[in-house]
């Protein structure tokens, strides 16, 4: 398809920056291109910072990023009215969620306060302050990125915000020979430096919409909506996946069918996003004695094949 080879060209560029995970590169792609927010969860220096700032770069989109911390406050984050004596009125001055790509770095350490406030912007890509509702940048990702919450410091996101949040990733340590390359190489940031969109962000609009139109047939909502049953049938997880999980699903599996090069969606397309777009919304059975990653892949294996 037209979309394959410049979507490759982006994860291309970003795998020589992000070296040996070239999986979670073009799962960050799907999620964006699906229209999603994206959450990275791992320990601090593996590189999930880099990833969101050579994603944004690849793509051509404005980019911002907020450190979040305990006393980061909502306001800081949306932007504020000021009141200007010269003109007696209030001015909104828009805060850095005013971008394309606002890395929310270490979204755990905020406190829950602040973390709300990104419910209405993830949901309706806009800001409600002071009465008037202020429309957001298109295309518009949010890129969050999480400590382990057995981290000092930490606060666990609420529900309602991991279900805003399409998928959730995991980078991990790279293996010996890309750890070599990383050493060997040159520094991140002049790496940084030097990418170049592969897209621009009209064409990335374009591509989403491309994704809409990919093909879904009667048999691959069947295998969908089995999922869906097994994680509610209350022997896996305390509560199941809600219709809004499925919707995600779907659109995550349309987005890698087009990534692939294809106009229909595989159970392939399913199977291989089910992990990242779901398990952060789910809550293993207390007796099963696995995290919910490992608890959804023994559903998965349990199911009859597709």
């Amino acid at each position: 398809m037209a979309w394959t080879q410049r979507l490759r060209q982006v994860a291309d560029q970003i795998s020589t920056i992000i070296v040996g995970k070239r999986p979670q590169v073009e799962d960050a792609i799907v999620c964006l291109l699906a229209d999603g927010h994206l959450l990275i969860e791992d320990l601090p220096g593996v590189g999930k910072t880099t990833l969101a700032q050579a994603l944004a770069l690849s793509l051509g989109l404005q980019f911002k990023r907020v450190q979040f911390t305990a006393d980061l406050l909502p306001g800081d984050l949306l932007g504020a009215s000021i009141y200007q004596r010269e003109g007696g009125r209030f001015v909104f001055h828009p805060g850095p969620v005013f971008s394309q790509v606002l890395l929310a770095d270490e979204i755990n350490r905020a406190g829950p306060r602040t973390q709300s406030a990104l419910l209405e912007v993830m949901e309706e890509r806009q800001v409600s302050l002071d009465g008037a509702t202020h429309a957001l940048p298109a295309p518009f990702f949010v890129i969050a990125t999480q400590n382990p919450l057995d981290q000092a410091g930490t606060y666990p996101l609420p529900e309602s915000q991991l279900d805003r949040f399409l998928m959730c990733i995991q980078l991990g340590y790279p293996d010996r020979a890309s750890e070599r390359a990383l050493l060997a190489g040159q520094d991140r940031r002049a790496a940084l430096a030097g990418l170049r969109p592969c897209m621009q962000p009209g064409e990335l609009q374009a591509a989403q919409q491309a994704v809409l139109a990919v093909a879904v047939a009667e048999p691959l909502l069947d295998h969908l909506q089995a999922v869906l049953a097994a994680s509610r049938d209350g022997r896996w997880f305390v509560e199941g996946l809600s219709p809004r999980a499925g919707l995600a699903l779907l659109r995550a599996a349309r987005a890698r069918a087009l990534f692939e090069g294809r106009d229909y969606v595989a159970p392939d397309d399913l199977d291989a996003l089910l992990i990242q777009t779901a398990a952060h919304r789910l809550r293993p059975l207390p007796a099963a004695g696995r995290g919910p990653r490992e608890q959804l892949r023994a559903m998965l294996d349990a199911l009859p094949a597709a």
